[in-house]
């Protein structure tokens, strides 16, 4: 079997379970496997980001701070003022460089930080900065809640393509991730599902479901564009239940959470288990159900689509199952493969 065989078998696999999230696992699959027969640049390290948010000591925002990070060795320097809402960010810094950060506002005392080494794709905040007050001033905290530092977290994820284009938005590499805000989790499936390698996939196997004449669609356009139509569905639905709406009404995450640490047997527990274990917004392990109610109501939803000789109970639980059985081996190769071909954790020291 050549690799660009085994890639659209992969990508068909995945679209007929009916999962936008093993969508994107079993694409990425394919596609890492084939980067062991082919030699491929490694790309660009992804830059960083310093952040954070400028208050007082007794909470109230500093707007218009002036936070400068230079460059140790070469002496460059980036400069930016805070926000009305005392937040900041420093975007597009090189990673492996060593950065001081200064901070500086009317009636304080300069504060710099000790020196700051980023990793690549890395939103540093700073934490438990205070400015000295100068004169009748008060001290200043630099800081970033929960919600924010997920905020930066999955502006990372969105940016992790394997083999710089193959979507790998479902996995967390950092172990202190904070918990997604329902806002969080509708805004990651959405982006999944409506990305183009997700559209490419889905007309692509189409085909392949018009060839066979499965489901029992007509020929055609018509056929075409049913079947088009029938598998987006699917991966539609089991997403934003699945990974948005179960989730947030349960409180779980719905990303595969990269142990990278441990002995290979609880590393392989650990990928195996996460189609049925999953981790609550208070960071304990939980039952899976998001995943396995998304599952269950996708292949529900799509008794009303289907032709009425393919529909019945079997094609909401064969679905389930064929998902299921995609999600262990996405999470064994997520644990064991990929993290080398994701840029943005490739060099972080888990």
């Amino acid at each position: 079997m050549s690799i660009k065989q085994f890639f659209w078998i992969g990508i068909t696999s995945t679209f007929l379970s009916g999962s936008a999230v093993a969508e994107q696992a079993m694409v990425i699959n394919a596609a890492a496997i084939g980067e062991n027969s082919a030699a491929i640049s490694a790309p660009s390290p992804q830059p960083a980001t310093v952040s954070g948010t400028a208050t007082d000591i007794n909470g109230g925002i500093v707007p218009g701070a002036h936070v400068i990070v230079d460059e140790v060795d070469t002496g460059a320097k980036r400069t930016v003022v805070a926000g009305d809402d005392g937040r900041f960010s420093v975007n597009d810094l090189k990673p492996g460089v060593h950065y001081h950060v200064t901070i500086s506002a009317d009636g304080f005392t300069n504060w710099a930080s000790p020196t700051i080494v980023l990793d690549p794709g890395q939103y540093f905040f700073m934490a438990g900065v205070k400015l000295a007050p100068s004169g009748d001033s008060t001290s200043v905290t630099v800081f970033a809640s929960s919600e924010q530092i997920a905020v930066e977290q999955v502006k990372v994820e969105e940016q992790q393509r394997v083999l710089g284009f193959v979507p790998n938005f479902y996995v967390v590499y950092d172990h202190d991730a904070a918990p997604l805000t329902a806002k969080l989790k509708f805004k990651l499936a959405l982006r999944a599902e409506s990305d183009p390698v997700t559209f490419l996939g889905v007309a692509f196997v189409a085909g392949l479901d018009q060839g066979g004449s499965t489901p029992n669609y007509g020929e055609g356009a018509a056929g075409y564009g049913q079947r088009l139509g029938a598998l987006y569905a699917n991966g539609f639905s089991d997403i934003m239940i699945g990974g948005a709406i179960l989730p947030s009404l349960l409180h779980q995450d719905p990303r595969y959470f990269y142990q990278g640490t441990g002995t290979t047997r609880s590393r392989f527990l650990h990928a195996i288990s996460s189609p049925l274990v999953a981790k609550g917004d208070n960071g304990h392990w939980e039952p899976n159900f998001s995943s396995v109610g998304g599952d269950l109501a996708s292949g529900a939803i799509s008794n009303a689509y289907y032709p009425e000789s393919n529909r019945g109970p079997n094609l909401v639980f064969e679905n389930a199952a064929i998902v299921t059985g995609g999600r262990m081996a996405n999470g064994l190769i997520q644990e064991f493969l990929l993290r080398r071909f994701t840029p943005s954790a490739r060099n972080r020291g888990y």
